[in-house]
């Protein structure tokens, strides 16, 4: 029924997160993730469930090339991740990311931080003196329909609600027009009907743009509503990996409470 751990290297020609047999360390000593295989395939919904200081966030982190990892290989969209490597960060606007804590400013109008997705496309000088091309505050207005925003263009970041930030976020991430897009815990700390408001938001954009997200949840019932694949980290470590059709919600915890590493 599930897919558990082994070593293979065997990725499907449709997929454009491969990583095998991927270790990291932060400080030599000890690792934070431990001989993780993944495949993530073009247009589908990966969500990656288990408990704070798994290794999930590290395991963005290497997708988007902010982590380095200490042995085994990775790829995304066929390079090497890596911030500091210049063909790397040649593709690195088709990586959409939000962080765990947004990375949202919250002096600047819900306008200003979408448009920061924009950067990437406009020259230094224009992006310094925040002078954005017509055609890119377009784009702006658009996501910002998308999420149900487009009444609070003008308002701060800091006087939004913790849901309407989490729009902002995604608005700005769908800007950089990506087309694959990491969200660690978007939905954190939101009631559950909010958080479906959320990932009904992210879904609709994945249709609409042939979108690849990989996200982490902590809620196992959302996973399960929303993925097309599940892995279940625990210590840094792979311990399953299955289709939400195979699994009910008693079973998966179940597995994830019984497993010991």
């Amino acid at each position: 029924m599930t897919e558990i751990l082994t070593a293979d290297n065997s990725f499907s020609n449709d997929s454009i997160i491969h990583m095998y047999d991927v270790w990291t360390s932060y400080d030599g000593k000890g690792y934070t993730l431990q001989g993780i295989n993944m495949s993530v395939e073009n247009g589908k919904n990966y969500i990656i469930i288990g408990p704070s200081g798994a290794g999930k966030s590290t395991l963005l982190k290497l997708v988007n090339g902010m982590v380095i990892p200490t042995k085994g290989q990775i790829e995304v969209f066929g390079r090497r991740p890596n911030i500091h490597d210049n063909i790397f960060k040649a593709i690195m606007p088709k990586i959409g990311y939000i962080p765990q804590n947004l990375g949202l400013v919250k002096n600047l109008t819900v306008m200003e931080n979408v448009l920061i997705g924009a950067l990437p496309r406009i020259s230094k000088v224009k992006s310094f003196f925040k002078i954005f091309p017509d055609k890119e505050v377009s784009d702006a207005e658009n996501v910002l329909n998308l999420v149900g925003l487009e009444d609070k263009v003008k308002r701060k970041v800091y006087m939004l609600s913790g849901g309407e930030k989490r729009r902002v976020a995604i608005a700005r991430a769908l800007v950089q027009k990506p087309e694959l897009l990491l969200a660690d815990e978007i939905v954190s700390e939101l009631d559950h009907v909010s958080a479906k408001e959320i990932m009904d938001l992210i879904i609709e954009a994945k249709h609409r743009i042939n979108l690849t997200a990989v996200m982490i949840h902590h809620d196992v019932q959302l996973a399960l509503d929303y993925a097309d694949k599940i892995a279940m980290i625990k210590h840094g470590n792979k311990i399953a990996e299955f289709n939400p059709n195979e699994m009910r919600y008693e079973e998966v915890v179940g597995m994830f409470n019984s497993y010991e590493s």
